[in-house]
């Protein structure tokens, strides 16, 4: 089962979000995958620890096989809640913690493995051998499938070499964050043969009024006859690196319009131009 070109990101289905029902929540999944949308982005922490227990529920009335999907889950933060009481928010990635954690989203998402397992942020205290050990083990019991983090730098993923694979990184990447694009982090996924994962893959289009980068946008929108939220995506995904949008919308409509984003071939010229909009100044 490959991972849809399009991903769709659960952090607002919750109550850190529109808070949508069992009902509601099953109805988006059983029409984002009718759409074409098989992958599914959790983290343990969202909606306060509540998010992944419902989408369990509401997945499980959906009637689709599990094995038809993908389910993403990232780990690591110990984020402060009144399910978790802790002090400050910081990172643990110790073996017992590894374990409670995916056990937990075991249970929760109501599943007997987890497709994708990703790191959420590198920790200044990490140990590689002692988290590639645990998650080792755990794809050895068949509690996950395979290895990611999100937020690595080239170093940071290097840590790993030689000691578990790497197959996804979720990175923050836009047209209005093209740092990864430009600081070697794509260009070492490709060497390495890791995928991208794309989270805000629309930045901040909609929210900062860049006129001259608005015009550019739906001028092209005119010529490739999309919306301007299916041209971003697919600006992202003409990239060599093949990467992955994470979309966070809890609409479907919008999901399936971004589903339709990687069917445009924007030229290469066009895409300069965007990017040339994008960071104000001719390319080096």
């Amino acid at each position: 089962m490959k991972i849809s070109r399009i991903i769709s990101g659960t952090m607002n289905w919750g109550i850190w979000g529109v808070n949508h029902s069992e009902t509601d929540m099953s109805k988006l999944i059983l029409e984002s995958f009718n759409s074409g949308v098989n992958s599914f982005d959790h983290a343990d922490i969202y909606g306060d620890y509540t998010t992944e227990k419902t989408f369990g529920n509401a997945f499980k009335k959906t009637g689709i096989p599990r094995e038809n999907v993908i389910f993403i889950s990232k780990f690591g933060i110990m984020y402060p809640s009144k399910k978790l009481p802790i002090k400050i928010k910081h990172y643990d990635y110790s073996a017992d913690h590894i374990n409670l954690s995916v056990n937990n989203s075991l249970k929760n998402l109501k599943t007997q493995y987890i497709d994708c397992l990703l790191l959420h942020r590198p920790s200044p205290l990490m140990d590689s051998n002692e988290i590639s050990k645990s998650i080792q083990n755990l794809i050895n019991q068949g509690k996950v499938r395979s290895f990611g983090v999100s937020n690595f730098t080239s170093s940071q993923m290097d840590l790993f070499k030689g000691k578990i694979k790497i197959s996804f990184n979720q990175i923050n990447l836009s047209l209005s964050h093209l740092n990864p694009m430009f600081d070697g982090t794509l260009d070492y996924m490709i060497t390495n043969n890791i995928t991208p994962m794309a989270y805000s893959p629309l930045g901040s289009y909609f929210k900062i009024k860049n006129l001259k980068m608005r015009k550019i946008i739906k001028n092209f929108c005119n010529k490739y006859k999309c919306s301007e939220d299916q041209l971003l995506l697919s600006w992202l995904m003409k990239h060599p690196s093949k990467i992955h949008p994470v979309i966070g919308t809890t609409k479907f409509e919008r999901i399936k319009n971004s589903v339709k984003a990687k069917d445009i071939s924007i030229d290469t010229i066009d895409w300069f131009e965007i990017l040339e909009g994008a960071v104000g100044k001719r390319v080096p």
